[in-house]
């Protein structure tokens, strides 16, 4: 019986919708985390009776047709990058992005991957780093001898020098944007690697045309909606529990059938 086959692939896809919502849920509290989804799609139908044919010699046309389909399968887990909530952290090296844009981190490899993640610190060599370890783009370092530490809004680094009246800019962040942002590769330790489905980055500074700003002492949460996990997944093993009751129904049905007698 196809039945089976089909339920069964209803079942799969209920699976992976649940692990899509728990590994959401799971990083409820992540920095800058961005919430998923999972996409399904209708496998290929058999036709038992074509739409649109001659049913008989008058010219007569079958209006609908038998067409049977085949299951779902997934289309495609897709990123959701709207904007997470900002909370204070007292760090003056942390940094909320707000609106448009990448962090650029330089992984020990020498490639470089992207971040929204802005919970970052300073290394023994004054360098701006995540908490990995990895040096932040395009690489700042901050005088041994500074006493504060001011980021504004355009991403400008300035410190405060003893005997020195006025502040000293030591750096500059940057941003990088993406055409196609749910086209990034997802790495873990919240980096993302450039792919051709996101396009080049484009690299400016924070608050240029199309790019966002950041915000000192702050960092940009999770956009993962309890509400709304909690009720996907209620409806996901609704779903789930419906496709098992189909291939209950169906064994039953198989049950019946090897059990006649002549």
């Amino acid at each position: 019986m196809k039945s089976l086959n089909i339920a069964s692939t209803g079942m799969l896809a209920q699976q992976l919708n649940v692990e899509v919502i728990s590994n959401n849920i799971a990083n409820m509290n992540t920095t800058g985390f961005k919430r998923q989804r999972a996409e399904f799609q209708d496998l290929l139908y058999q036709s038992l009776e074509r739409v649109g044919a001659n049913s008989s010699d008058a010219g007569t046309i079958v209006p609908s047709g038998v067409q049977v389909g085949s299951g779902v399968k997934t289309g495609s887990v897709y990123r959701i990058t709207e904007q997470g909530n900002v909370v204070s952290t007292g760090n003056p090296f942390d940094i909320a992005i707000q609106g448009r844009g990448f962090l650029r981190v330089q992984l020990p490899s020498g490639e470089q991957s992207y971040t929204r993640a802005g919970t970052l610190s300073v290394s023994a060599e004054g360098q701006i780093v995540t908490p990995e370890g990895y040096v932040v783009g395009p690489g700042i370092s901050i005088p041994q001898e500074a006493t504060e530490i001011t980021i504004n809004k355009q991403g400008q680094i300035q410190a405060k020098i003893p005997g020195q009246v006025e502040t000293q800019t030591v750096g500059q962040l940057e941003l990088a944007t993406f055409f196609n942002e749910s086209g990034l590769e997802a790495l873990g330790n919240n980096l993302f690697n450039e792919t051709p489905s996101s396009g080049a980055a484009q690299v400016s500074t924070p608050g240029a045309l199309g790019y966002g700003t950041v915000l000192q002492g702050f960092v940009e949460t999770s956009n993962v909606n309890p509400v709304s996990e909690i009720t996907s997944l209620i409806t996901a093993q609704r779903a789930y529990e419906m496709n098992s009751k189909v291939i209950s129904a169906s064994d039953e049905m198989l049950s019946t059938t090897s059990n006649l007698r002549r």
